[in-house]
């Protein structure tokens, strides 16, 4: 991000602050329980893959013997590809969204991705303290490797945050962008290895999953909660050279089309 737009953000942390909020409090305002489901939900699903998959697919980890194994490789690999299409979905449609608000507030723009990226690091957090409390209390809890999580989640909302721009930026003046990539993000997801490990492959399908820019970044996930192991950071060093051209072109594209974006919205 350059100099210039951290400085607006900077000057405009209050609104992007308060929209967050805003957006927070409106997701359960007419509920019942209200943010209790924030907890609920992250919570329902981590029991639903111990519940049903933890002996089911036990046997789809060749070298890992626990009985929470599988469960806790599908929630690493799900809770973060989770924030991944999070903050790439809703960028795609960021400025479309927020139209009539362009239109009719001076402000910067890049505030818009910049909530999106908040909002999901917000909903991300608390989705991952439950997963952690889960691992507490099934003696699961890595060590010192935690720690590594931060670095790689940095990659990961980089390189999402450079892809949503693009995109989101491209949707403004072709609309069938984002539809299209939304089939894309389906695609990409089972391309990834989430539910399955590659060690179950055929080799010849492993060469083809190990082009896939994410698939380093997942295994590093599910390395660090399911064998208590510190990433293997070459295979991440891709995704992290991706991110930072993306993050580049992203914003070239955001300065250049900008003032075009409100003709078209």
């Amino acid at each position: 991000m350059s100099i210039a737009h951290g400085l607006s953000l900077w000057r405009y942390r209050g609104f992007v602050l308060g929209s967050v909020k805003r957006e927070f409090q409106s997701k359960y305002q007419n509920s019942l329980l209200g943010g209790l489901w924030t907890v609920l939900q992250p919570l329902a699903m981590i029991l639903v893959y111990t519940l049903v998959f933890s002996e089911l697919m036990r046997a789809r980890l060749p070298g890992v013997d626990t009985p929470f194994a599988f469960s806790i490789y599908l929630c690493a690999g799900v809770l973060t590809w989770g924030l991944f299409n999070e903050i790439v979905q809703r960028c795609m449609g960021v400025f479309l969204e927020n139209g009539n608000m362009i239109k009719k507030l001076s402000f910067p723009r890049i505030c818009l991705p910049a909530i999106v990226v908040l909002s999901a690091l917000l909903n991300f957090s608390i989705t991952l303290a439950i997963f952690l409390a889960f691992l507490a209390v099934t003696g699961n809890f890595p060590g010192l490797e935690l720690v590594s999580v931060l670095p790689l989640l940095l990659v990961q909302v980089a390189f999402a945050l450079g892809l949503g721009i693009i995109i989101g930026v491209l949707n403004v003046f072709f609309r069938d962008v984002g539809q299209f990539f939304s089939i894309v993000l389906q695609f990409w997801f089972w391309f990834t290895p989430i539910v399955y490990s590659t060690a179950t492959l055929p080799e010849g399908v492993r060469g083809l999953i190990a082009l896939n820019p994410m698939t380093g970044l997942m295994q590093s996930y599910q390395g660090i909660f399911l064998e208590h192991r510190w990433p293997h950071w070459s295979a991440v060093l891709p995704l992290a050279v991706l991110a930072v051209v993306l993050c580049v072109l992203g914003l070239l594209l955001f300065r250049r089309r900008s003032a075009e974006m409100v003709d078209e919205l």
